[in-house]
C-alpha cells in the first residue's frame, strides 16, 4: 500500500501509522480484506495528515487486465486495493473459504467517504468526457455541501498539458483526487505521476463521473442488492461491454481455479 508519510508538522493528527491491512491474493492482485468502517478509517488517516494513499477498486476486469500486465501488478502492490463486485467475492470464497467483509466498489464507497467526513475536504475531479466532470462536480456539491469540489480537467487532455495539471495539483494539494480514466490507465497514471506533493488520497474511480452526471443509468437497487449490476450494465451497453463480461468473467474464473489448483490461496 502506497502510504508516504509526511513531515511531523504535517501529521498533527497521526501519531502512528495504521497497521497494514490483511490482503488476499486474487490471481495476482492483493485485495484488502476490510470492513466498511476499517476502510473508511484508513482513508481518514491519510486525510488527517497520516500520509499519501493510492486507492484502487478491484473487480474481475481489473484482475484480467493485471494478469497480462506485470507492471500493473507491481503498481497495484503499492495501492490500497478494495474489493468491487461479486466476482472477487466468489474468488475469495473459492480461495480462502469466505467472502470479503464488505463490497467496497468505487461507485458507492466514494460517496460514503464524502458522507462520513464532517470536516471540509477539498476534492478535485480529473477525467471523463469533456463536460462530464463539471456535471458530476455539480451533483457532488448538491449532495455534500460541506466539501469543496473543483474540476482539474477532462480525461482527453494533450500530453503537453500534463505538466501544468500536475503543477496545479502540487499548488492546491487537494485532500482527495478522483481520477476517472478507466482501467488500467487511471491506476497507471496515479502510480506513475502522483506522490505526496499532489494530494492526500488519489482514487481511480472508473465510471463514477458518468453515473453522477447522468451519462449512464445505475441499476435499480434491487438488482444491486442481488449483486447483479454487471448484467444490467451489459444490457445497457452490450457492444461496449460484452467482451468484458461474456468473455472476461469465464476467463477470470479460470484464473482463480488455476490459482486454487496450484495451492496459491489460503
Amino acid at each position: 500500500m502506497n502510504v508516504v508519510l509526511l513531515q511531523s508538522s504535517q501529521r498533527r493528527a497521526a501519531h502512528f501509522a495504521p497497521p497494514e491491512p490483511p490482503r488476499r491474493d486474487i490471481a495476482g492482485v492483493p485485495v484488502a480484506a476490510l470492513t466498511h468502517d476499517e476502510a473508511l478509517a484508513l482513508v481518514g488517516h491519510a486525510f488527517d495528515g497520516g500520509g499519501h494513499l493510492h486507492l484502487a477498486y478491484c473487480n474481475a476486469n481489473l484482475v484480467n487486465i493485471a494478469a497480462r500486465d506485470t507492471g500493473l501488478r507491481e503498481r497495484l502492490a503499492r495501492f490500497l486495493v478494495l474489493p468491487d463486485g461479486i466476482g472477487v467475492d466468489i474468488a475469495s470464497r473459492l480461495l480462502y473459504g469466505t467472502t470479503f467483509p464488505a463490497n467496497l466498489n468505487g461507485t458507492d464507497f466514494t460517496p460514503a467517504i464524502l458522507a462520513a467526513r464532517k470536516r471540509p475536504l477539498s476534492v478535485m475531479l480529473l477525467g471523463g468526457k469533456p463536460g462530464v466532470a463539471e456535471r458530476a462536480a455539480a451533483r457532488l456539491r448538491a449532495d455534500y455541501p460541506q466539501h469543496r469540489f473543483a474540476v482539474l480537467s477532462h480525461g482527453y487532455f494533450e500530453s503537453e498539458v500534463e505538466t501544468a495539471l500536475l503543477a496545479r495539483l502540487a499548488h492546491e494539494r487537494p485532500d482527495l483526487l478522483l481520477v476517472a480514466f478507466g482501467n488500467p490507465r487511471q491506476e497507471q497514471w496515479i502510480a506513475d505521476r502522483l506522490d505526496a506533493r499532489h494530494c492526500a488520497v488519489a482514487a481511480g474511480i472508473g465510471a463514477l463521473f458518468d453515473f453522477l452526471a447522468g451519462e449512464v443509468t445505475r441499476a435499480p437497487e434491487t438488482v444491486r442488492a442481488l449483486r447483479l449490476e454487471w448484467i444490467y450494465r451489459l444490457w445497457l451497453e452490450p457492444r461496449r461491454l460484452w467482451r468484458r463480461y461474456v468473455v472476461g468473467n469465464p476467463a477470470f474464473l479460470m484464473r482463480v481455479l488455476r490459482q486454487k489448483l496450484a495451492g496459491r490461496g489460503a
